[in-house]
């Protein structure tokens, strides 16, 4: 991996900097209903803010398709960003053209504008030159701070660092590379896995490249249910991916080979529904045909707090049970505060993961937590991210 530039090696005073954010954040009745993402750029913000830089911000929010919508504006964005700072954000009618131009000539140092969804434009997710060199004309200075789209080879993350010689990370970007990275160098071990969620689809090469580096594999949520298939356990009506128990069976025989621990609930917490009033726990062979798996049992969250509590390192992606679900949150929480009691370095990637620790309150409890479930997961199966390798250039 070579090194990425910070923010201290570039000539920002003065200059028009476009800083790539990650502001793609949940709206509700038009406003901002939780503003982590926006929280998460502001160190990055204010230090290019005191080095007189003029700030040109970017984001995608949604998926609108390559058409303007005004349910994808950022104007909700742009009114929050000014409550949380107190002061006047600009806001571009468009991404590029015109307005976007004068919107960028007119800043003064310090000054922010936040330009329109970048999004509204199919050329974005396009990675189209034409488009990035119309970004180009809106800056002098490029710094990338939204890592959960550093996976994703877009215009604005790719083709325009690409035509802006002065680049670099933000100060999200560095500390996400850095904590994530140390997970694939050395580490204090024991080094723990708690992976859960919905698929073994969305994660078998994210524990395939860990083999060799985790000394146990804690797996939960619908995944382990395909895992369990594999072994021949009844699952009743829980979700199954029946394609992948080949791939299931393959992983658990590897990992055996290579004196990897996989352990999979020994006790689930099932229900005819997802909004069944209550649970009950069963052994995991014994899932009633008529019965589906939405959370792991007292048992399993006993064994996976004994392997949590004596790890040196520990990674988390997944819920362990249908968490947004009173009656099958007990899991997921449980493991949340292990993982946040452990002395170890922990790291928390993905959506689902965070939220939980959220509503926990545990967030300050982590060693790091990520802001991009889908990129901590390409670069943890050893993927070469886009975002990252164009500012390593």
């Amino acid at each position: 991996m070579g090194r990425m530039r910070g923010m201290d090696e570039l000539s920002v005073g003065g200059r028009r900097v476009f800083v790539r954010v990650d502001f793609n954040v949940p709206l509700e009745d038009g406003k901002v209903r939780d503003d982590t993402r926006i929280r998460a750029a502001l160190p990055t913000i204010e230090k290019l803010r005191a080095k007189g830089a003029r700030l040109v911000l970017a984001s995608h929010l949604g998926r609108p398709k390559g058409r303007k919508a005004s349910e994808f504006s950022m104007e909700p964005v742009a009114a929050r960003l000014a409550e949380i700072l107190d002061g006047e954000i600009r806001l571009a009618d468009d991404c590029i053209g015109d307005g976007a131009r004068k919107v960028a000539a007119d800043l003064r140092d310090g000054d922010i504008a936040l330009l329109e969804n970048l999004r509204f434009h199919k050329a974005e997710e396009g990675n189209d030159p034409s488009f990035a060199a119309e970004l180009h004309k809106l800056c002098d200075v490029y710094v990338n701070d939204a890592f959960g789209c550093a996976h994703r080879a877009h215009a604005s993350v790719d083709a325009l660092p690409r035509l802006v010689s002065e680049r670099g990370a933000g100060l999200l970007m560095a500390k996400e590379v850095e904590a994530l990275g140390r997970l694939l160098g050395k580490v204090d071990r024991p080094f723990v896995a708690v992976l859960g969620g919905a698929k073994v689809s969305d994660k078998i090469n994210v524990l395939h490249n860990l083999l060799g580096r985790v000394d146990a594999f804690l797996v939960g949520g619908a995944m382990a249910n395909t895992f369990l298939a594999a072994k021949g356990l009844p699952m009743g009506r829980s979700l199954v991916e029946s394609e992948k128990l080949g791939v299931a069976k393959d992983f658990l025989r590897v990992a055996l080979d290579k004196n990897a621990a996989v352990l999979l609930p020994v006790d689930l917490v099932v229900a005819a529904s997802p909004d069944a009033a209550e649970g009950q726990v069963v052994k995991a062979a014994a899932v009633g045909a008529d019965l589906s798996a939405f959370d792991i049992g007292p048992q399993t969250v006993a064994a996976f707090k004994e392997r949590i509590g004596v790890a040196g390192t520990v990674f988390w992606n997944g819920p362990l049970g249908f968490f947004e679900k009173k009656p099958f949150a007990a899991g997921t929480l449980a493991v949340a505060k292990a993982i946040a009691s452990c002395p170890g370095f922990t790291v928390v990637g993905g959506g689902d993961s965070v939220a939980a620790i959220g509503e926990a309150g545990l967030e300050k409890l982590f060693g790091h937590v990520s802001t991009g479930g889908g990129a901590s997961l390409e670069m943890l199966e050893g993927l070469k991210l886009p975002g990252i390798a164009v500012l390593e250039e």
